[in-house]
C-alpha cells in the first residue's frame, strides 16, 4: 500500500505540463504579433508610397494636361489674332490671354507641388517658368503696340515671337509629361518590386515561424509524452495497489464471515449445551429438595429461569452472527425472519416482499446478500430517522434485484458520501460484497425523500423445477 508521503513524492516527480503549455502559447502569440506587426508595417509603407508617389504623380500629370490644354487654346487664339481677314482688333483677345495666364500659373503651381523632385524635372520646370514669363512679357508688349494703333507691328510680333515661344512652351510641357509618365512607370515598377520583396519576406517569415512552431510543438509533445508516460506508470501502480486493497478488503470480509460463523457455532453448540446442562442439573436439584427446603427450591427455580433466558439470548445472538436458518431454509426465509426481528427490536415497520426460487445461491454467497440487507437496515435505524422501510427481492431475467428503501431524512449524494456519519466502511463493505457476486451496487438519496439502496447480481439457475416462494 502506498503511504501518503510516498504517493506525494511520486506525484511531485511528475512535472506539470502547464509551464510548457504556457510557454508554447506565449511563443505562438509572440510569433503572431511579430508577423502581424511586420505585415502591417509593410502594408502601411506601400500605402504611403502609393499616396505620396503614385497618387501625387497622377495629380501632377493632370496639371500638365491642364497646361497643355491652355497652350492649345493660346495656339488657337494666336492663329485668329494673326489672320489678315480677322474682324476683331487684337485688344479683343486680351481678356482671353489674362484668363489663360491665371489658369496656367495655378496649374504650374499645383504641378510643382504634386510632382516628385528630380534633377531633370526641376530643370524643365525652371525652363517652363522662364519661357512663360518671357511669353507673357512679349504678349503684354504686343497688346501695348495694338493699343497704340500699331496693329500690323503687333501681328508681326505675334507671328515672329509669340508663336515660337508658344511652341517652346508646348515642347517643355510635352517633355514634362514624358518625364512624369516615366516616373509613373518607375513608381509602378517600384511598387511591384516592393510587393515582391514583401512577399519574399513574408514567405521567409512564415518559414521561420513554421520551424519555430514545429520545434515548440515537438518539444511540448516530447515533454508531454514523458509526463503521460509517468502518469501511465503511476496509474498502473495505483491500479495494482487498488487491486491489492480490494483483495485485502475481501480477505477481511471473508475472515469476518468465518469468524462470525465460528462464534455463532460456538455460542449455539458449546455454550448452548453448557447452559442446557446447567438447566437440567438445576431442575434435578429442585426436584430432590422439593419437600425439604422450599426456599432453596424457589432460588433454584429463579436461577434456572435466568439460565433459560441466557440460553435463549445466546441462541438469538448466534442467529444474528450467522443465522442457521440460512443454511437450513435459504435466503428468502432468512430475510423474512430477519426483518421481523429487526422490526421488533427497533420499532421501525419493515415491509418485506420476496420472490425467489430456491437453490440459486449457496450459503457462502447468500450470506453476502443477507449482510447487505443487515447493514442497510442498521443504517436506517442509526441515521435516517425513518418510521418505515421496504425490502424487496425480485427475480429478473438472469439476475436478482434487491432493494432496501426508507422514508427517512435522506442526504445529498456527493463524492464524500461514503465518509459521512461513519457510513464509509459499511457502504464500502456492501459494495465489495455485491461486486464479489459479480453484481452492481448503487445508492440514491435526496433530502427529505429517503434513501434507496439497490443491488443487482446475476443468477446461476441450477434447475428450472424449483418451486417459487412468494412472501409478502
Amino acid at each position: 500500500m502506498i503511504r501518503p508521503d510516498t504517493e506525494h513524492d511520486v506525484l511531485s516527480e511528475i512535472p506539470s505540463p502547464s509551464a510548457r503549455l504556457w510557454l508554447g502559447l506565449g511563443v505562438s502569440l509572440a510569433i503572431f504579433l511579430i508577423f502581424a506587426s511586420y505585415t502591417i508595417h509593410k502594408i502601411s509603407g506601400l500605402e504611403d508610397f502609393q499616396v505620396n508617389v503614385v497618387q501625387k504623380n497622377r495629380k501632377a500629370s493632370l496639371q500638365l494636361l491642364r497646361l497643355q490644354d491652355d497652350t492649345y487654346q493660346l495656339a488657337v487664339s494666336l492663329r485668329d489674332m494673326t489672320l489678315p481677314e480677322s474682324r476683331y482688333p487684337i485688344f479683343y483677345w486680351k481678356g482671353e490671354f489674362t484668363r489663360v495666364r491665371r489658369d496656367m500659373d495655378e496649374a504650374l503651381r499645383l504641378e510643382a507641388e504634386y510632382s516628385a523632385s528630380t534633377a531633370a524635372g526641376d530643370e524643365k520646370r525652371r525652363q517652363l517658368r522662364d519661357v512663360l514669363d518671357d511669353f507673357w512679357l512679349s504678349a503684354d508688349l504686343a497688346f501695348q503696340l495694338a493699343d497704340e494703333g500699331h496693329e500690323a507691328t503687333a501681328r508681326y510680333m505675334i507671328r515672329s515671337e509669340l508663336e515660337n515661344k508658344r511652341d517652346s512652351i508646348s515642347a517643355i510641357i510635352s517633355r514634362l509629361l514624358a518625364l512624369n509618365d516615366q516616373a509613373q512607370t518607375e513608381a509602378g515598377q517600384q511598387v511591384s518590386l516592393v510587393y515582391g520583396k514583401v512577399k519574399q519576406n513574408i514567405l521567409a517569415l512564415i518559414g521561420i515561424l513554421f520551424l519555430v512552431v514545429l520545434g515548440t510543438g515537438l518539444y511540448t509533445l516530447g515533454a508531454n509524452r514523458k509526463t503521460f508516460d509517468r502518469l501511465h506508470h503511476l496509474a498502473e501502480r495505483l491500479q495494482t495497489q487498488s487491486e491489492q486493497l480490494r483483495m485485502l478488503s475481501w480477505n477481511l470480509i471473508d475472515v469476518q464471515e468465518k469468524t462470525l460463523r465460528q462464534v455463532a457455532r460456538d455460542l449455539h453448540d458449546e455454550f448452548g449445551q453448557i447452559l442446557t446442562a446447567i438447566g437440567v442439573t438445576l431442575g434435578r436439584a429442585s426436584q430432590k429438595a422439593l419437600d425439604k427446603d422450599p426456599v432453596f427450591v424457589q432460588d433454584v427455580k429463579a436461577v434456572k429461569k435466568i439460565v433459560e433466558d441466557t440460553l435463549q439470548s445466546v441462541r438469538s445472538e448466534s442467529q444474528i452472527f450467522r443465522p442457521a436458518i440460512l443454511d437450513d431454509f435459504g435466503l428468502a426465509q432468512t430475510l423474512e425472519w430477519f426483518v421481523e426481528q429487526f422490526s421488533r427490536q427497533t420499532g421501525i415497520l419493515v415491509h418485506y416482499k420476496g420472490k425467489l426460487s430456491d437453490g440459486f445461491f449457496l450459503p457462502e454467497d447468500a450470506i453476502h446478500l443477507y449482510r447487505i440487507v443487515q447493514e442497510a437496515l442498521n443504517n436506517v435505524a442509526r441515521h435516517s430517522g425513518a418510521k418505515e422501510a421496504w425490502v424487496t427481492v425480485e427475480e429478473e431475467v438472469g439476475s436478482l434485484s434487491l432493494e432496501i428503501r426508507d422514508n427517512g431524512t435522506g442526504f445529498v449524494i456527493s463524492p464524500e458520501s461514503n465518509r459521512v456519519a461513519g457510513q464509509g466502511i459499511g457502504l464500502m463493505g456492501m459494495r465489495e460484497r455485491a461486486e464479489h457476486l459479480k453484481g452492481s451496487f448503487s445508492i440514491s438519496s435526496s433530502p427529505q425523500k429517503g434513501t434507496v439502496v439497490s443491488v443487482h447480481v446475476p443468477l446461476q439457475r441450477p434447475s428450472l423445477d424449483h418451486a417459487v416462494q412468494e412472501v409478502s
